[in-house]
């Protein structure tokens, strides 16, 4: 016991000495730390120092009872590996199960801890019953694998050591499988990614844990006190040795930045700290653009989480083979003449392999597509590869028989996915497409994007994937039926891996992108129209998805300019499947009903002009018509006679007969036909539409700030507005109808919820103001660190109908209202809006006219809307 902490109690404020002891060692520590050093040394310093403070308080609080149980330290602290917010896990071992002659010795000692600001994780146990809840419970075998005495009874604690050893329960073989499943439950809750852009440096893959899962497994079966030993037992080489310690030690000193930051235990590399980070760790600099020094930072994090991640496969791979299958499991099975199968991975026949055959490089994974039976790489084989990256040259990359291996292992009908993957991650896709090595472990520094650019990339074939195949035909069936008719899948394939592989370059990474497609099409010899088809599906990944969400697909002049750029149902099918693919892989939580229905409606509409012909496109009379005759058809079959019919038709535009289909006109016409002046303003709401949103439909007399209290108000229920469409009758009255989901992205669901908000928008309506409650449109914690700058264009409408105004800005609560009320203030007339939120960007397009329906063309007016929006949304000129 340390006299100096002894003495301590002898003053009459010793919990005030002891805080102050505490703070004062916090402090010291937070001084000696330095992002560049080794936080080893304090680790250590500080698990000795809490040893020391515990062993003090045990001795004066238990007296002469301290020597009979034990006080032992468990987990991290167990390990001496003491963070600045670890959490102290402790377990006190009795000697006998009657705990009354310790009761109150124990009830103060714990009182103290807490007093002074320790906040432990404590346990009271005897050995056997520390037994035989480790009997019940892996992870509580595993916290006892690494107990260590602080002070007490050594004989008790002795005894416990022998009894959790395997000779007495988890023998290594089993233990070994237990930890194996507990990983593959921990990966599939990270969705099988170390790459997502706030990961857990403890929990998530190729974090800490993976390091504590090979000591944890190796350590119980050798009985060892230290890693080194993995060279000893012919586990890994020094030199992998030391990667995997430098890759433990770089992870060791952010998660103690992270702790010093955040003022708490916390593990996730959250946007709220990654630029503070960043600059601590030597990432920021003058010349750099704004998020470079994150992007950089994170990068390097990436890096080394991927590397940890592949020693962590190759050793638990090494270990499966020592403790579980023995050495009849080890006995090699003849594959081709340069590998054999050892326990289900593909192991090379001799160290020159590659160096006589270098080809094989490539060749192995498309052996692993063929071969069912193999499951992976033999980790020496793995280690193998990696050595030899560097036959990957140009010469190499020109070979024809490796241009041909790469397009046969897309053109596979299974392994697609998993083999890439497996590349990338031992570094064979970066050294075959140098333009690939670009984008591993970037990543892209917004909201919307939730993975590094090469993830996002495999994601997106991963999905790809999934539409070909019949058992994931229920996830989305319309996808699955389109990919039946493609000819080539593999020009899909490689249209998905080049299409962000210009991220990160100065410029337009779509055309760069295609540039870098092209090349490798000829190198690789595909066909003209092949190389066309996949450099154009490069070029233009992003324009479905920017026509169906900023573009009135109602509109049949929309269709037509988009089947212009399209040109053929061919391409139509290639873009349509590498667009939901894309947004899928994007971030799962921007995939929705809404999204999935208007890109299916945009591929319905123009595969109906290309298959009637671009030289033949459906009139505006003819459409108009036929939308009257359907309508009127419905009608009729509810029971309206012709005469009222026409009474509601006749206030209206031609203009909305062609923008809303023949079931939203039948159910205005009807709902207005029934309404009087008394029942104004009508507020009507259809929770699913057939474009999987809710619609929500309003009309009254053209008085007041109309659509900026529909917007306000669905804005303050917490509904998010897709798209919204503006029409004024001839006779003054107002049809406003906008498409909403929920803020989760789901259609609303709840009866009750539909009758508030019928009844809110109702009562604002009619009361011309919006009652201060609170709002439930909430901004994430994330969107504070993306601010958006914003953004304001007039652009063209290639109609010549109305002047588009492009919005660009931070989506925030009451934004469209605010938009709405500088359009009131400048006496111009809203026709429609389609509203694109991708995280906590905001990218609106605003269809307006003067008070004549006029375009708005004169330079000096579109300032003086430009200035009145900015200040709306409280910027500065």
């Amino acid at each position: 016991m340390s006299p100096l902490y002894a003495e301590l109690f002898n003053a009459p404020d010793y919990l005030h000495q002891f805080k102050l002891l505490l703070k004062q060692k916090d402090a010291e520590l937070k001084d000696k730390f330095d992002p560049q050093c080794s936080v080893y040394p304090l680790i250590k310093e500080r698990s000795d120092f809490i040893d020391n403070l515990l062993g003090s308080g045990w001795g004066y609080f238990l007296g002469k009872l301290a020597a009979k149980p034990s006080l032992v330290a468990v987990g991290g602290y167990g390990r001496r590996e003491l963070f600045p917010y670890s959490d102290i896990d402790i377990v006190v071992l009795l000697d006998l199960e009657d705990i009354s002659l310790y009761q109150q010795a124990l009830a103060n000692f714990s009182t103290f801890l807490w007093d002074i600001g320790l906040k432990p994780g404590q346990s009271v146990r005897t050995v056997a019953e520390c037994v035989a809840e480790a009997k019940k419970d892996q992870t509580i075998m595993t916290s006892l694998t690494e107990i260590r005495l602080i002070t007490g009874c050594p004989t008790l604690f002795d005894d416990l050591k022998e009894r959790t050893s395997p000779d007495h329960i988890w023998p290594s073989d089993l233990f070994f499988q237990a930890k194996m499943a507990e990983q593959q439950q921990r990966y599939a809750k990270a969705h099988n990614t170390a790459y997502n852009l706030e990961p857990n440096i403890k929990e998530g893959p190729g974090g800490l844990r993976d390091m504590q899962v090979i000591a944890w497994v190796f350590k119980r079966h050798y009985h060892s006190s230290t890693l080194k030993e993995l060279i000893k037992y012919g586990f890994m080489p020094e030199s992998e040795y030391n990667e995997l310690i430098a890759a433990r030690e770089v992870l060791w000193r952010i998660r103690y930045a992270l702790h010093l930051l955040t003022r708490r235990g916390e593990d996730r590399l959250i946007f709220d700290y990654q630029r503070d980070l960043a600059q601590q760790f030597g990432f920021s600099g003058d010349d750099q653009q704004y998020n470079q020094d994150v992007e950089r930072f994170m990068q390097f994090y990436f890096k080394t989480v991927q590397g940890l991640e592949r020693l962590n496969e190759m050793l638990l791979q090494l270990f499966n083979e020592r403790f579980v299958c023995g050495e009849t499991g080890c006995r090699p099975i003849d594959i081709s003449e340069d590998f054999v199968s050892i326990n289900g991975y593909l192991e090379a026949v001799d160290e020159e392999a590659f160096t006589r055959k270098p080809l094989l490089l490539l060749e192995i994974f498309l052996i692993l597509q063929k071969n069912t039976e193999v499951c992976g790489i033999r980790a020496t084989t793995i280690r193998l590869i990696r050595k030899n990256l560097d036959l990957i040259d140009d010469a190499f990359r020109t070979n024809k028989a490796a241009n041909q291996l790469f397009i046969e292992l897309l053109r596979q009908p299974r392994g697609i996915t998993t083999q890439l993957r497996r590349m990338n991650r031992y570094g064979v896709l970066a050294a075959y497409l140098p333009s690939f090595a670009n984008i591993v472990a970037r990543m892209q520094y917004d909201l919307f994007h939730i993975y590094t650019v090469d993830e996002h990339t495999l994601f997106v074939i991963r999905n790809l994937r999934r539409f070909s195949i019949e058992a994931h035909y229920n996830e989305l069936p319309f996808c699955h039926n389109v990919f039946l008719q493609i000819p080539k899948p593999e020009l899909l394939y490689l249209a998905a891996l080049f299409h962000d592989i210009a991220k990160g370059r100065n410029g337009d990474h779509s055309a760069i992108g295609e540039e870098i497609a092209q090349q490798f099409c000829v190198q690789h010899g595909l066909s003209s129209h092949d190389c066309k088809l996949m450099s154009w599906l490069v070029r233009n990944h992003l324009i479905m998805s920017m026509t169906a969400q900023r573009k009135d697909i109602s509109d049949a002049d929309v269709i037509h300019e988009f089947a212009q750029v399209v040109g053929s149902v061919e391409y139509l099918n290639y873009l349509y499947l590498l667009t939901v693919a894309d947004i899928r892989a994007t971030n799962p939580e921007l995939w929705n009903s809404w999204k999935d229905v208007l890109l299916k409606e945009l591929y319905n509409k123009t595969h109906g002009v290309l298959r009637k012909g671009l030289q033949n496109p459906v009139t505006l009379a003819e459409r108009l018509l036929e939308n009257k005759n359907e309508a009127k058809d419905e009608l009729r079959q509810l029971g309206l006679c012709e005469n009222t019919i026409d009474g509601v038709w006749r206030n209206l535009s031609d203009d909305y007969f062609l923008r809303y289909s023949a079931d939203e006109i039948a159910w205005h016409t009807r709902a207005i036909a029934n309404a009087t002046e008394d029942d104004l303003p009508l507020v009507l709401l259809e929770p699913q539409t057939q474009r999987g949103s809710a619609e929500v439909f309003v009309y009254t007399q053209n008085a007041g700030p109309i659509f900026s209290l529909c917007t306000a108000t669905l804005d303050q229920l917490g509904l998010t507005i897709l798209d919204a469409r503006i029409m004024t009758t001839l006779n003054d009255y107002i049809l406003n109808s906008f498409q909403v989901l929920e803020q989760s992205g789901q259609p609303i669901h709840d009866h009750y919820r539909e009758e508030h908000i019928r009844t809110a928008l109702q009562n604002n309506l009619r009361q011309q103001l919006i009652k201060k409650h609170k709002n439930l449109h909430r901004q994430s914690r994330q969107a504070k660190h993306f601010p958006i700058p914003t953004s304001i264009q007039f652009l063209d409408d290639p109609l010549g109908r109305h002047t588009i105004i492009e919005l660009v800005t931070t989506d925030r609560a009451g934004l469209l209202s605010q938009i709405g009320q500088a359009f009131i203030n400048q006496q111009i007339s809203l026709h429609s809006a389609k509203i694109t939120t991708i995280g906590s960007r905001a990218e609106d397009m605003f269809y307006v006219t003067d008070q004549q329906n006029q375009p708005i063309t004169d330079a000096l007016r579109q300032q003086q809307i430009h200035d009145e929006m900015l200040a709306m949304l409280d910027f500065e000129h």
